[in-house]
């Protein structure tokens, strides 16, 4: 192929870089036939905002009278993800037929006569009232679904498709078990296309691919972020991934009222991991995930270390630490590593599902949020179950278990159900 692009002249080079159907793979193509709804379904680095983009692209070129939506979590990604970003409407466009782009007014013109307006899908009412013929929805997972209201706006979006012979709308997102993304699945009449983030290898940077392997490799969240899966619950679980994702938020480091880390110490360094995970209390109640801190495979000094290493990093007020396995031991071991260490322990009269029971409705009554996502603890958390057996990774949940007695500690306090004593007692 670089033999046939080198021999082509300086303007058919130049042509040849829009030619989106010689750089695209299939599953980047429009599906042929009489379509109303196209889901690109697929990891991260896909290339799916590309896809969409030309899309649109191809309609605003090649159809004077289309009245295109354009519509994004909210209008600031709309903007610098659709429209201004470097695989956005303005970067793929040929100069010759580059769209007027009119900020004031959320509106793309093309020389044609084509046109495309922002929307905001946290704002639902704005689609009621106008009229599209196509449009593109991008990370429809991200929505905000508060009150309805990204279902909301599918729908208004949706009841306005009625311009032109064959409406149609394109919608871009990597899985997650949202109530959108589960009602579009259900539905028979939608084309799906797939993919995985290694699809676009040749494209994503080396560091990219090497940090989510490291991050997410061999999970099953893995599955749905790198491979475009979307993760089933398992009925009867305690945690759903519907219910997970509901409380994940952007992480922030302000309104903390105090910090706990929750600890689970392995009963060998060659055995299940040490859970290590730090929580916070925020001003207004709620109770916050900051971090997955748990080591694998680390003798007692080793997850000793990850422990103090944690606390001094984000500034705990106390420690909460499992002692059923190791009994002394874990307390001689924390206080070996960093004596100033504020260290509880703490007894479990009861089995890790049981104990997680009243965590879990915190997190149905909206009291537990998710600041960034901890892809190795939620699906410990997916698998436990109401009942008491665990069907999740691994021999035992003890990320789950830490945060369990991390959440415990900041949201029972003593009317939780863990027998709890100081290292000074």
């Amino acid at each position: 192929m670089r033999r046939y692009i080198d021999g082509l002249s300086d303007g058919a080079a130049r042509e040849l870089v829009h030619h989106w159907r010689f750089w695209a793979r299939p599953e980047q193509m429009a599906p042929p036939g009489d379509w109303r709804i196209w889901l690109i379904m697929a990891g991260r680095g896909f290339g799916k905002t590309r896809a969409g983009a030309e899309w649109v692209r191809c309609i605003g070129e090649s159809m004077p009278d289309a009245r295109i939506a354009l519509v994004a979590a909210n209008m600031a990604e709309a903007r610098s993800v659709m429209v201004e970003g470097p695989s956005g409407l303005l970067a793929i466009a040929p100069d010759a037929m580059r769209p007027v782009w009119e900020p004031s007014l959320r509106r793309l013109r093309w020389p044609g006569g084509a046109q495309a307006t922002l929307f905001s899908a946290a704002e639902p009412e704005s689609l009621r009232g106008p009229e599209h013929s196509h449009a593109w929805c991008d990370e429809i997972a991200k929505w905000d679904n508060a009150s309805g209201r990204a279902m909301a706006a599918w729908d208004n979006l949706q009841l306005g498709l009625r311009v032109g012979a064959l409406p149609q709308v394109t919608a871009t997102t990597t899985p997650r078990a949202v109530p959108l993304v589960r009602h579009l699945l259900a539905d028979d009449g939608i084309v799906i296309s797939r993919g995985s983030s290694h699809a676009n290898r040749a494209n994503l940077p080396p560091a990219f691919l090497a940090a989510v392997e490291r991050h997410y490799g061999g999970t099953a969240l893995g599955r749905q972020e790198l491979d475009g899966d979307l993760l089933d619950d398992i009925e009867g679980a305690l945690w759903s991934r519907s219910l997970i994702e509901a409380c994940r938020v952007r992480w922030s480091a302000e309104g903390f009222v105090r910090v706990v880390i929750g600890v689970d110490p392995p009963a060998g360094s060659q055995g299940d991991a040490c859970g290590i995970i730090v929580c916070a209390l925020q001003a207004d109640g709620r109770a916050a995930v900051l971090a997955d801190c748990s080591v694998e495979r680390a003798s007692p000094e080793g997850w000793a270390r990850a422990v103090s290493a944690a606390s001094d990093a984000w500034g705990a007020d106390r420690i909460i630490a499992e002692a059923n396995q190791g009994g002394e031991m874990v307390g001689a071991v924390l206080r070996a590593s960093n004596i100033a260490l504020p260290v509880r322990l703490v007894h479990a009269s009861r089995g890790k599902a049981v104990r997680a029971e009243p965590i879990a409705a915190l997190y149905e009554a909206g009291r537990v949020i998710h600041c960034g996502t901890f892809a190795r603890l939620e699906d410990e958390m997916c698998g436990l179950m109401a009942g008491g057996d665990y069907q999740g990774p691994g021999r035992s949940p003890d990320r789950a278990d830490a945060l369990v007695w991390a959440l415990t500690e900041l949201m029972l306090g003593r009317r939780g159900t863990p027998r709890i004593r100081s290292l000074e007692d």
